[in-house]
Order: structure tokens, then C-alpha cells, then sequence
């Protein structure tokens, strides 16, 4: 079966932005892999940031879902707070400082420097549930 390789998330500094996702996670430090600093998932998934545009056109903030264990969200949710990040229960930003309780799970999202939101999620929402959205 196919399986999504890397993707290019667009920041205006390419490392700040994937050391904040590292810090995060409490991943490996990013790697400079040609114009991208590489931040590969466990899953073997690398985003690789690259810096704006050099044209000057801008890039509009994407969404970025992370299935994580709930161990690791537990630590993920602790650096959250410990680094007075606003976070929100849905991506909409309409439930600050909560997280979701999706299918048993739970989730947030979290902005990163450039606007991406980050969503962390400890199970994949269920065909119910994506039916009632």
C-alpha cells in the first residue's frame, strides 16, 4: 500500500520552526538536509521545512495531524504548559485551553511560529465520528 514518504512544511525560518515541533515531541534534533531542516516522524515521515519563498509570495498555515501514544501526549501536553502555549480542543480555536476526548482519545492543536496548526491525537477519528462533523 502507498505511504506518504515526507512533505514540506513552509516557515519563515525553517529551523525555528521544526526545532519548535522537535521540542515538542521531544524528538532528535532537525537535519539539514539541502534547503530543508528535516524532521523525520517515527512512522518514517520527515517534514521537511524550507524557508519562505525567496519571490516574496506568501504561504498560508496548514494543518498537521500527529497520532501520538497517550504516553507521549501526556509529555507533549506537560511542555505545552510548561511553555505557556495556547492550545485549543478543536481547530476552530473556539475551546481554549482544553483538550478533546474524540472516540476515547484525546487531541489538541497548538500554532506553531508560522501559523501551522499542530494537532496531536492519540487516536484516529472513527468513520462515526467523521461522519457527524
Amino acid at each position: 500500500m502507498p505511504s506518504l514518504d515526507h512533505t514540506i512544511v513552509h516557515s519563515s525560518d525553517r529551523f525555528a520552526s521544526a526545532r519548535f515541533l522537535a521540542g515538542l515531541l521531544d524528538a532528535p534534533e532537525p537535519k539539514a538536509y539541502g534547503p530543508f531542516a528535516a524532521l523525520r516522524l517515527d512512522n518514517g515521515v520527515t517534514l521537511d521545512y524550507a524557508d519562505r519563498i525567496a519571490d516574496g509570495r506568501e504561504f498560508v498555515p496548514t494543518h498537521y495531524a500527529i497520532l501520538v501514544s497517550e504516553e507521549e501526549f501526556d509529555g507533549i501536553f506537560a511542555r505545552i504548559k510548561e511553555r505557556g502555549l495556547p492550545y485549543w480542543a478543536d481547530p476552530h480555536h473556539t475551546k481554549p485551553q482544553q483538550y478533546n476526548t474524540h472516540d476515547g482519545g484525546r487531541g489538541l492543536y497548538v500554532d506553531d511560529p508560522d501559523g501551522h496548526s499542530m494537532e496531536f491525537l492519540t487516536r484516529t477519528y472513527s468513520d462515526e465520528l467523521l461522519a457527524g462533523l
